[in-house]
């Protein structure tokens, strides 16, 4: 049974992280150190160094540049972005930002089969595997929320992934942290384990009509199970 709850669990290891930038004065455009000074300032492993940068990257609070490092965002324009965010989410219903998912990111996975790379494919295979290995709903919702990330940006699109986090961003606002289930875990026989399987079949594929009704199919199936409507 799927119930509705407003409060909203923080993450220690993302504050961690986040407290390490606000107190370490790094502003705008500072680069981080490295993952392993990172590791061990923070005492925190790889994995967790990583899930944690990947929050806020999806936060918008840093971004990163592959063979340069981590940045720390703009932090004028994150605060712009949150309170036209929350400006958003307050007058959005959850159909209707389903709706708009089911607008948005169907195309985005069709692009993503005409254009992904090798590396884009391993990436969002290693994140459907760990939706399936997940020990809890949390885990899972945090596996699952990177793998649409990286179908995301196997677009090769820079507006599109733009587009993306900026619904995903009101998608969480809507309804990231308001669901509370009555098992520990997704069961074995979870639907949307088949319906990653089908995405991502379709994206190795290259077969972008394919990738677009899969998509499709696997949002009206997360908006019937939530909120009982797609």
């Amino acid at each position: 049974m799927i119930q509705h709850n407003k409060a909203i669990k923080a993450d220690p290891t993302v504050d961690r992280l986040r407290n390490f930038i606000s107190e370490g004065g790094y502003s705008s455009g500072d680069r981080l150190p490295a993952e392993r000074e990172l590791t061990e300032r923070l005492a925190l492993s790889r994995t967790e160094l990583r899930k944690a940068l990947d929050a806020l990257e999806r936060e918008g609070a840093v971004w990163r540049h592959v063979g340069k490092g981590t940045f720390v965002a703009d932090r004028d324009s994150e605060s712009d972005v949150s309170s036209s965010i929350l400006d958003i989410s307050r007058k959005l219903t959850p159909f209707r930002m389903v709706r708009a998912r089911l607008v948005i990111e169907p195309a985005i996975a069709r692009e993503a089969a005409i254009n992904a790379s090798a590396e884009s494919l391993r990436l969002i295979e290693r994140a459907m595997v760990r939706t399936r290995n997940a020990t809890t709903w949390a885990e899972y919702e945090q596996h699952d929320d990177l793998l649409h990330h990286q179908i995301a940006t196997a677009s090769d699109n820079l507006l599109l992934v733009s587009l993306f986090e900026q619904l995903n961003l009101v998608r969480r606002a809507v309804s990231w942290g308001s669901v509370v289930r009555d098992s520990v875990r997704p069961s074995s026989d979870h639907t949307s384990f088949a319906e990653h399987e089908a995405i991502f079949a379709a994206l190795t594929a290259r077969d972008k009509d394919a990738a677009y009704e899969a998509m499709r199919s696997h949002l009206h199936s997360v908006s019937g199970r939530l909120f009982g409507e797609s």
